[in-house]
This record gives C-alpha cells, structure tokens and sequence, in this order.
C-alpha cells in the first residue's frame, strides 16, 4: 500500500504571541531548537517517504512562505485552503484532492501537526512506521500516544481499553494498543487522576489510517463535510474551483479531527511511543523545555537580571533589565511585548481575541 504524508500547517499559533503572528505564526519560525518546525518536520519525514510523496496543507495566505522554506518537494504538493476551518476541514479536503491524484491506487495516510518539537527523530520514524503498519493491517485510525510524565492540562489524552484481546499478539508486544476513549485537555484535578490512572497517553494529534478508512469515519461522523466536498470535486481543475471552495469553507463548522472523528469511533488504536515530544503550545511549555541559568533564567537576547529568578524573557532588540522579580515570562517581537506570571500563558489567547475584536491588525 503506498504511504503518504500530509503536514498541517495552517495554524496560527495565538499562544505564542507576539512571535507567533499572523503574517508568519509560528510553524514558520524559529521558536527552540535548531531550525524552522515546518523544515524540521519535513526533515524528518524525507528518510521515510519520497519528497513527492509528502504534502504541505496550509492556507492560500502562507503559499508563498511554505513554498520558500520546502523547495526540496513539489510546488503541487503545497495545498492550500482559503481559510483555517480547523483539522476535520484539513482531511476531508485532503482527501478530495487525492481521490482525483490516486483514483486507482490503494493508499494510507498519515496527517501530522507541522509545528512539533521531536528532538529523538529515529525513534519516531521508527513508531510512525509501526504506526503505518498497524493502520493498515487492522483497518482502523491508529494514533500515537506518548506517556504522560505530570498532570499536563495543555495536552490532550487518550485511554488504553484494559481488554487488548482485540489486538494481534505481534502488534500488542510492540505497544500498539486498542483505544478506549480519547479525552479533552483536562482541568488540573482531572490531569492528576489521568496520571495516576497509569491508562492513559498524551494525544500527538498524528492520525495514521488508510484513506478508505478516513473516508468512511467522514461519512459515518461527519456527513455535511462529505456532502460539501462531494460538490466541490465537480469543480476540481475548472475556472472556478477556488470560489466554490471558499464558498464550501464558508458553510463549515470549525471542528476538530479529534472532536468530529476520534472521540465518536469505535475502532481506533493508538502506539505507545518512548520519542520526546512537544506542541511547543505556550510560553510555559517554550520555558520548561528551555535550557536554563543557575537562577533558573532563561535569557535570550539583550537581557540584564539582578536578582531575578525563574524567568523567561525574550528580546527582539530591546535591552530588558529584570531587578528583584521571578517566575515571569516576557517576549518582545519589535512592535508589541508580552508580560505575564508563568503559568498564565495560556491565556495569552484572550489578548489575542482582545486584539481583533478591537481590529488592532498592526499587533497581529
């Protein structure tokens, strides 16, 4: 069966605002670590599949600047959508182009998040591979999970079914596991139960299946999204393809993979994965995963600290001074800056929000 890759990236990355921004969020930046995530990511998938066989889906705003950070694939491979409509809009999308690309060709495929921190790469490529492996030997949407190591609230979960009966004995020895149900980012109480539990595995957001099976989970779960793009490929390849998908997308609900398919399926699976792994989702997370002074500081760019402790600050050009303060983040990006205690992060998408709603677009 042939494999292909497609690498989401249409986000936009509100959290790790003001360097995550509209006209360049934070996939195609640099945020930790060597390199640009959506190059990384690529990286990491050319020792798996051949550069033709590996898709970049994104909005038509973020083309041009995909198209200069991956020259080494295809123009063609770069799909684009008008609008973000979340991931369920990603896949039935996908697989409306790949039906009119592979008519007569059986095919599975993995949809990955383009903005991942994945230091351990052989590892994963070895679990992503397994993960192919399982997919299409059972059928079914096979996920990966990775153990949680604390009460993570940012994450998503996914519990393990007790009874793995259903599971072929060489594919349960190599950790691959049948899903009992997946859950939402967790408040702090219920994270701690989840970790306790000893059943539970942080959801990557990676989905490995064959295209039939995705289609059939549209059909089953989601049937307006199957309908509006059954529409749209009666207008593949004519003049007036790009109007009638965005007049499709107009008519979308912004729903989840995760919320539309896996909470609902019955018949999913999940490889527990030992690869080191971030979403890099906040500045909380950047911090955690940061290498740090002996005051625990992490201190990039024109920065002086007296007796500062427990920092993350980030300046563009600015000279920041920090005297007598702790546990705080601070990242300047030029035109805007960004104050907050450290585990407050997360709700630097309210400033977000404040921002368009008072059309403040210079900020963005």
């Amino acid at each position: 069966m042939k494999r292909v890759a497609v690498i989401l990236a249409g986000g936009i990355g509100v959290k790790l605002w003001p360097l995550s921004r509209y006209d360049r969020p934070k996939q195609f930046g640099h945020i930790l670590g060597e390199g640009v995530l959506l190059q990384n990511t690529v990286s990491r998938l050319l020792p798996l599949f051949a550069a033709e066989d590996i898709f970049v889906l994104t909005t038509s705003q973020y083309r041009d600047i995909t198209l200069e950070l991956v020259p080494m694939l295809p123009p063609t491979n770069i799909l684009t959508e008008p609008f973000g409509r979340n991931t369920a809009a990603c896949v039935a999308l996908t697989l409306t182009l790949f039906e009119a690309q592979f008519p007569d060709e059986d095919y599975a495929i993995a949809f990955l998040p383009a903005d991942h921190l994945i230091p351990n790469v052989r590892e994963f490529q070895e679990q992503l591979q397994l993960g192919f492996e399982a997919a299409e030997q059972l059928n079914a949407i096979t996920t990966l999970g990775i153990p949680p190591t604390r009460p993570e609230t940012a994450y998503g979960y996914i519990q393990v079914e007790a009874n793995q009966q259903t599971v072929p004995r060489e594919l349960h020895s190599q950790g691959i596991y049948k899903v009992a149900t997946f859950a939402e980012k967790p408040d702090i109480d219920t994270a701690r139960r989840f970790l306790n539990a000893g059943d539970f595995l942080w959801n990557t957001g990676i989905y490995i299946a064959p295209a039939t099976v995705f289609q059939k989970n549209l059909q089953q779960y989601l049937p307006d999204f199957v309908f509006l793009f059954r529409l749209l490929k009666k207008h593949l390849n004519k003049a007036d393809y790009l109007e009638t998908l965005e007049t499709i997308y107009r008519q979308l609900p912004s729903i989840s993979i995760d919320y539309g398919i896996m909470e609902k399926t019955t018949d999913a699976y999940v490889v527990e994965c030992s690869f080191n792994w971030s979403d890099l989702g906040s500045w909380d997370e950047v911090y955690r995963l940061s290498l740090k002074d002996a005051d625990d500081n992490v201190l990039i760019g024109n920065v002086l600290a007296l007796n500062a402790r427990g920092c993350y600050v980030r300046s563009n050009d600015k000279l920041f001074a920090l005297v007598d303060v702790e546990d705080l983040i601070i990242v300047d990006s030029g035109n805007a800056a960004v104050i907050c205690r450290r585990g407050s992060s997360e709700r630097i998408k309210e400033i977000v929000n404040a921002l368009r709603r008072k059309k403040m677009t210079p900020f963005l």
